[in-house]
């Protein structure tokens, strides 16, 4: 079957976004769980018996507390409530710390700090899935065992007032309930009455980081305030403590026992034992005794071999000791004795749940390796097929003949056989849930067909390589000649990348890599320019004339060869030296001050915004801008933005596409005035700002008119018409429409970044890419450079804590999921968006020139990010035990996973654009 170049890339992308899927499934697969919660309330172990005693202790002791009020509030840190900071902003809180009847502890959440997985954490007590931090934006409901449920069952009346996320978890669980949309609240006050609180439970979901930021595993994000205050807590008799450090899901099991009810079956917490030491000895080391007993059962659920865990064995060594002392209180002794040894058990127990809890965090959440596996599978046959299509895909025809034969071949059949039996082995043996089992047998058939239908394919690539190659090219000039510095460093830089996603520090500072290597290739383009307009002489045209390609070649990804050649003997017959009087004028220096100009750009977004992990803390000039007393700064900053943006972004425009833009930009100013970032020359106090929400839908107007716009004029180029000017300025036309819609969400300070990317933009094409005549797969690649360092320029960073959320709500009155995910997403990934958009505008331009550009441009772009994700997946599957996986690789992971699709997206714009020039390519 033959393919062209962009409809293969288009359908291994598409096929490897399949395996990113199913390995993401299986690596953040939903956490191995207890049985469901309706056996939660199964009878409660008695006291550990004495031996040849019985005790009739079998239920929970009387509740600590008969009410509790939980004030949970986002993102509070700390620091916040303890120390200087919180003796300024909260001062009654402070008082009650200070005044003995209250407990102080620093809880520390796990990563990835959002509200939803928070919320799961302090509820259940256990450890949420990674995964949730994409459903945080639309929490399903929790049917996990819990606090709120186990309540409801015990026939408590639980009323919510707050954050709406709670209503969707727990629905049908409170009385009496009014949720808030927590990107739409408005300040208000309101008094309402709570009876005599007998607990007051004030803490944070998380922390925040010192950006603003959260979600990542910075010690601000993770670490939060947690203070319990009640009037059975007297303390007064001596100075308050410092905060105890504490897990934040160890305050589902404290408050479960404070008022009675069973604990979670999940729960992977331990007692706070301050909360207790009220109680009497027996009472401590009963509820110490429930509380390991439900951690060794969790572990012995979860743990074919739990008998051998430290935790499991200290506790059966605590339970004797306890069976001892109920001995001795049951006959009555009150010497020093018992007092010594209720103090031993108790140490034991604590020992215990420590252990137990530690091991449960790394259990609880097990890898689905099977899915792992397939999906590694398939990324890694599409990266061997791709790589082997490399000749082929970027030859003068940029097609090839994709063989079928193999699919029909005994190879085929076995392996599908094969593999058949391989997965009814492992779905009928497996223990745990696996996700590719639980899928219909119709579907994981076609998944077996696909992966043996592709390793034959291979097979058969690799025969013609290796076993049976064919003759020498006709052409030995060309099959000699040798790579370019330029080339050397794009392969260079590219295997320093993925060789550097081995390591955790690499990826949490990954923007300086992209930085290093896009200063490198402006160095290595100087070099370039210097050669093509200084260092050309007439011994040159001797030299290239002697080895000019045949025409058949020029028409591949020779052309700058050729343009060259003809230049040269152009120049000397009309005697104007080496090259034209055009080309030695002001052009040649313009080109010469390119890479530096963009050096000079590059070093000023560095300043803009700190990003990674290291040294995001650190000041930079948008925090600066962003501050309150800058205002006036940052107005006059946006406004030169916008004008520049305008400037820029609609030379190709057609009039009235330039008016709506204009109109357009003007729009995203108001908007910005109207929720107070910046100032209109008029307005005197804030007394005006709103939500800006007609503002933003005005822009969104002329948004989507403008891409409607370029949308008409491309399908009549492709449909009525084959005038390429028309298609150039329908895609120009869209493209000037995605900018506008970013310079909407971006924040107002990052507007610099949008007016460099399109001065850099036009600066490359105008005096590097289309004078050099480089050709469509290092022009890609270069693309592709930038755009990963426009990712971070724009303050990005393998954390979550940089995703700017608060751009999926612009222009919004209420939560849309598909319209917040989408503006989301375009969001934090603009740099690399806007840059793939402008290199379709580019190589459609050249498309009279090569033919095959689009197809090149689209084979290159998907061999890059199928490079690097198919070694990510490898080194991150080898390291899933490491220290840093759920703080510093599994974000990344996500990262990767997300721009795959991406990917596969605007390589589908490739393929169609692609094919109206079909019949343009030569034999």
């Amino acid at each position: 079957m033959r393919l062209r170049s962009g409809v293969f890339a288009f359908s291994c992308l598409l096929v490897q976004a399949l395996g990113v899927g199913l390995f993401l499934r299986g690596f953040f697969p939903v956490p191995v769980r207890s049985l469901p919660r309706n056996g939660a309330l199964a009878a409660l172990p008695p006291e550990p018996p004495p031996a040849g005693f019985s005790s009739n202790w079998t239920k929970v002791p009387s509740p600590l507390f008969k009410k509790a009020v939980i004030v949970l509030i986002d993102a509070l840190r700390d620091d916040f409530v303890f120390g200087s900071k919180g003796k300024q902003f909260m001062p009654y809180t402070t008082q009650l710390v200070e005044g003995g009847t209250s407990h102080s502890f620093i809880a520390e959440a796990k990563p990835p700090t959002v509200t939803m997985p928070r919320i799961k954490a302090l509820t259940t007590g256990s450890i949420p899935g990674f995964i949730d931090v994409i459903m945080n934006l639309n929490s399903p409901t929790l049917l996990e065992d819990n606090l709120i449920w186990q309540a409801k069952t015990a026939g408590k009346r639980i009323i919510f007032y707050g954050d709406d996320t709670w209503v969707r978890l727990f629905p049908k669980h409170f009385v009496e309930y009014d949720g808030t949309t927590s990107f739409f609240v408005s300040d208000y006050t309101e008094e309402r009455e709570v009876a005599s609180p007998h607990l007051l439970v004030v803490c944070g979901d998380h922390g925040m980081s010192e950006t603003g930021s959260h979600g990542g595993s910075s010690e601000g994000e993770i670490h939060t305030a947690l203070l319990l205050i009640s009037s059975a807590f007297d303390r007064r008799n001596g100075p308050p403590k410092p905060p105890e450090l504490v897990q934040q899901t160890d305050l589902t099991v404290t408050l479960a026992i404070g008022l009675g009810l069973p604990i979670s079956r999940n729960s992977v917490g331990k007692l706070i034992l301050p909360v207790v030491q009220q109680k009497t000895m027996r009472e401590q080391l009963r509820y110490l005794h429930l509380n390991g007993f439900q951690l060794a059962r969790l572990l012995q659920e979860n743990m074919p071999t739990y008998e051998k865990d430290p935790g499991f064995e200290q506790f059966k060594m605590a339970e004797k000791s306890h069976g001892n002392w109920i001995k001795l209180y049951l006959e009555g002794n009150t010497s020093e004795v018992l007092l010594n040894l209720g103090k031993k058990v108790l140490k034991q127990y604590l020992e215990a749940l420590k252990i137990l809890s530690a091991s449960l965090s790394k259990q609880v959440a097990q890898y689905d390796t099977y899915s792992m596996i397939v999906g590694t599978v398939i990324v890694l046959e599409v990266l061997l097929l791709l790589l082997l299509s490399i000749p082929k895909a970027l030859s003068s025809r940029a097609e090839f003949e994709v063989p079928l034969s193999p699919l029909c071949s005994l190879l085929f059949y076995l392996m599908c056989l094969m593999l058949c039996a391989v997965h009814v082995v492992v779905c009928t043996s497996t223990e745990g849930l696996c996700y590719f089992c639980s899928i219909s047998w119709l579907t994981a058939v076609g998944v077996i067909m696909l992966i043996s239908g592709l390793l034959c394919v291979i097979v058969s690539g690799l025969e013609k390589v290796f076993v049976n190659p064919k003759q020498p090219a006709k052409n030995p000039a060309a099959s000699t000649s040798s790579w370019s510095e330029l080339d050397v460093l794009i392969l260079a830089g590219t295997i320093g990348h993925v060789s550097s996603l081995g390591a955790s520090s690499f990826i949490e500072e990954e923007h300086q890599t992209w930085y290093f290597l896009i200063n490198t290739l402006c160095l290595a383009l100087c070099q370039e320019i210097c050669r093509h307009y200084f260092l050309a002489k007439e011994c040159d045209l001797q030299l290239l004339s002697a080895g000019k390609p045949s025409s058949d070649e020029v028409k591949g990804t020779s052309l700058h060869y050729k343009s060259d050649v003809e230049l040269l003997q152009d120049d000397l017959k009309t005697g104007k030296g080496s090259f034209s009087d055009k080309r030695r004028g002001s052009e040649k220096w313009m080109a010469l001050a390119t890479p530096w100009v963009i050096l000079v750009c590059c070093r000023l977004l560095r300043s803009l915004n700190q990003t990674g992990v290291q040294w995001a803390h650190r000041p930079d000039f948008g925090h600066w801008l962003t501050s309150s007393e800058h205002k006036t700064e940052l107005s006059l900053l946006a406004s030169v933005s916008l004008v520049m943006i305008f400037i820029l972004g609609q030379r190709r425009c057609s009039l009235v596409s330039k008016i709506a833009m204009a109109l357009g930009l003007l729009g995203v100013y108001s908007y910005r005035a109207a929720i107070g970032n910046v100032l209109f020359p008029w307005q005197q106090d804030s007394k005006d700002i709103s939500k800006g929400i007609i503002e933003a839908r005005f822009v969104y107007v002329f948004v989507l008119g403008i891409i409607f716009s370029g949308t008409k004029d491309l399908l009549k180029s492709q449909v009525l018409t084959t005038d390429s000017k028309i298609k150039f300025i329908g895609l120009w036309e869209i493209y000037s429409g995605l900018v506008l819609l970013a310079a909407l969400l971006f924040r107002p300070h990052n507007l610099p970044v949008l007016v460099f990317c399109l001065l850099i933009q036009a600066m490359m094409t105008k005096y590097v890419w289309k004078p050099l005549e480089f050709d469509a797969a290092q022009v890609t690649i270069m693309h592709y450079w930038f755009g990963q360092a426009f990712f971070f320029f724009q303050g990005n960073s393998n954390s979550i804590a940089s995703v700017d959320i608060s751009a999926g709500f612009v222009g919004l009155d209420n939560y849309v999921e598909i319209p917040a995910i989408f503006l989301t997403g375009f969001a934090t990934y603009s740099g690399p968006l806007l840059w793939a958009i402008h290199l379709l505008c580019y190589l459609s331009s050249e498309v009279n020139r090569n033919p095959a550009a689009m197809g090149h441009g689209c084979f290159c772009y998907a061999l890059l990010r199928s490079v690097p994700v198919a070694a990510y997946i490898i080194l991150v599957t080898a390291l899933r035990y490491h220290l840093f996986i759920w703080s510093v690789f599994s974000p990344k992971l996500l990262y990767e996973g997300v721009h795959v699709f991406i990917t596969a997206a605007v390589c589908m714009f490739f393929t169609a654009l692609d094919q109206n020039h079909l019949h343009k390519v030569q034999d």
